[in-house]
C-alpha cells in the first residue's frame, strides 16, 4: 500500500539506494530523502553440507572475512 500511495503522490515509501533509478522509473516517483546508514542483510540457505556453486562459494567466503 505504501508504494500505491507514494505513486499516487499521497505518501512515501522506502527503497534501496542501488535500485533508486529503477524505482523512480517504475513507479514514476522522485527521491525525497536518504535514511542514512541503514543496512540490509541477505542470507543464503542450502540443504547440502558442502557449497558447490561458484557464486555462492564466493559470497560465503567473502562474508567470512
Amino acid at each position: 500500500m505504501q508504494k500505491a500511495f507514494g505513486q499516487a503522490g499521497k505518501g512515501v515509501f522506502p527503497g534501496s539506494t542501488i535500485m533508486k533509478a529503477e524505482i523512480c522509473r517504475q513507479y514514476q516517483v522522485e527521491v525525497v530523502g536518504d535514511a542514512g546508514h541503514v543496512k540490509q542483510r541477505f542470507y543464503a540457505q542450502t540443504v547440502d553440507r558442502r557449497i558447490k556453486h561458484p557464486s555462492v562459494l564466493a559470497i560465503t567466503e567473502l562474508a567470512k572475512q
